[in-house]
């Protein structure tokens, strides 16, 4: 099962293939869906948890592409990257812009790769 191109992204709005539009998003191999920061009580600072990534890791991604925003407002806990190494996945950490475009290349390639995006600052 591969993990679906995003087709589109702008500001607030990200287009999965085969799938809905969202404002941020987690993407993993067979599926995708919204990322609510509410659900783990995520914010801009001190970043991306743990609890973030952990879906996204039990459909047993090799890498995780991280979007930190399009100004790269979000930040990404160190606990985050602790636990992705731990577990042996590679991650990946960049403007969001430029982690769609390298999520979807290693999605062309037949990675297991996920995602998680955040499409605005």
């Amino acid at each position: 099962m591969s993990s679906p191109e995003v087709v589109s992204l702008s500001w607030g709005h990200m287009q999965v293939k085969g799938g809905s539009a969202y404002k941020d998003c987690k993407v993993w191999p067979g599926g995708s869906r919204a990322w609510d920061w509410r659900e783990t009580g995520t914010n801009h600072r001190p970043g991306v948890q743990p609890a973030d990534v952990e879906e996204v890791v039990a459909m047993g991604v090799d890498t995780l592409v991280i979007g930190s925003g399009m100004n790269q407002a979000l930040q990404v806990q160190s606990s985050t990257l602790d636990l992705l190494r731990e577990k042996g996945v590679v991650v990946r950490v960049l403007q969001t812009e430029k982690a769609v475009a390298e999520y979807n290349v290693l999605v062309g390639q037949g990675a297991r790769v996920g995602g998680v995006f955040h499409s605005t600052c």
